[in-house]
């Protein structure tokens, strides 16, 4: 396994400084993590990166690849309404890449608190800190890329594209390559009964009728799964394939229009002129959002010269969980695809582990390495 080169001590207590503050306490999260709910929660994409060990009792798990959600069950278990947690420790992700480190550490912050008035101000703030960690390293050549899947969420609800359509474009607008596949199908006819009979069937059930369903199915012709999926994994995948496949397609306007706001890639006033121009009759929603992201940027510019922040769309994360506003902190040195900070906000995740409808969560992880000034080029 390929390790990260160590970064002076000095150096690692200035990155994580910043994270530190405002009664965040120190956590840590188990070496091994659960294989199921990690593909459930981040996304089968993410199987491939993983390092899978067989455990006692033949369950499946990884080595954590992440902190965030570990943390967030951490916190949830705790029953605490709000808490903010700071991190330190190796994480572990294959590559193919040869000059690419499988064993990183990572520092980070995450804050849980109700997704109330100040979660705008929550979401400035944790930028501004990962910027402030970023930089801590000596690099000054960083920049500061946002996005926002509830803004796209808000322009396809302008278009007025029916509930069907919407809902599945929402879904991947963190995922570049699903979201490619949607806008190759516009002006596609929807095909009847795609899918496959039982991707159908289960189209129509909730998931976790779904996902009892099929459990119901194995156990009629005594198949055991393989390979780490569960039925929950595999009953939302053949739904997926059944909408895709039933669905109508975006029309050529309608897709052409999708494809020009994921295109934007500007300074935030320019950007967000250029969705209003996009945006079609529905723009309620849009309106609201981009009047938030005036909130924060007023916020960010405090800390970040706003000469260094770019906006675009398409900005997405290794882990699909985000569903609010996104980020990350770029250095021309090493690159727009080894970002040295991430992060952003993801409520849904808290849900999903269990923890109520009502949680917030907001987050980032700085690599200390792609930070330090003497480290990765």
């Amino acid at each position: 396994m390929r390790v990260e080169p160590s970064v002076p001590a000095d150096v690692l207590a200035a990155i994580r400084a910043p994270l530190e503050g405002r009664g965040a306490e120190r956590a840590d999260a188990p070496l091994l993590q659960p294989l199921n709910l990690l593909l459930d929660l981040a996304g089968e994409a993410m199987r491939t990166r993983l390092f899978v060990v067989q455990s006692e009792g033949g369950a499946e798990r990884c080595l954590r690849p992440d902190f965030t959600i570990a943390i967030a069950r951490q916190h949830i278990e705790s029953g605490r309404p709000a808490g903010r947690y700071h991190y330190q420790g190796a994480a572990f992700r294959a590559s193919t890449a040869a000059d690419r480190p499988e064993e990183f550490v990572q520092v980070g912050l995450e804050v849980f608190a109700p997704p109330d008035g100040a979660a705008v101000a929550a979401d400035a703030e944790v930028a501004g800190l990962a910027w402030r960690a970023a930089a801590a390293g000596g690099r000054d050549d960083l920049s500061l890329w946002l996005g926002d899947v509830a803004l796209f969420g808000a322009f396809i609800e302008s278009l007025d594209l029916g509930e069907t359509l919407s809902g599945r474009l929402r879904r991947v607008a963190g995922r570049p390559r699903l979201l490619s596949a949607e806008l190759s199908r516009m002006g596609d006819a929807a095909p009847a009964g795609g899918g496959g009979a039982l991707a159908g069937l289960l189209a129509g059930l909730s998931e976790a009728k779904a996902a009892a369903l099929l459990e119901e199915v194995w156990a009629l012709a005594g198949v055991e799964p393989v390979g780490g999926r569960g039925p929950a994994e595999i009953a939302a995948r053949l739904v997926r394939k059944a909408e895709a496949a039933q669905a109508p397609a975006l029309t050529e306007m309608q897709g052409s229009a999708v494809q020009a706001f994921m295109a934007i890639d500007d300074a935030p006033g320019p950007a967000f002129a250029r969705m209003r121009e996009l945006a079609g009759k529905r723009g309620a929603a849009l309106t609201a959002a981009l009047a938030g992201w005036d909130a924060r940027l007023a916020d960010l510019t405090e800390v970040v010269p706003v000469e260094r922040i770019r906006f675009t769309p398409a900005l997405g994360h290794a882990f699909d969980y985000y569903d609010g506003v996104t980020f990350e902190v770029r250095s021309a040195a090493v690159g727009a695809e080894r970002a040295v900070a991430v992060g952003g906000r993801y409520d849904g995740l808290l849900a999903r582990l269990g923890g109520g409808a009502s949680g917030g969560a907001v987050g980032c992880m700085v690599r200390p390495w792609r930070a330090y000034a003497g480290g990765e080029t």
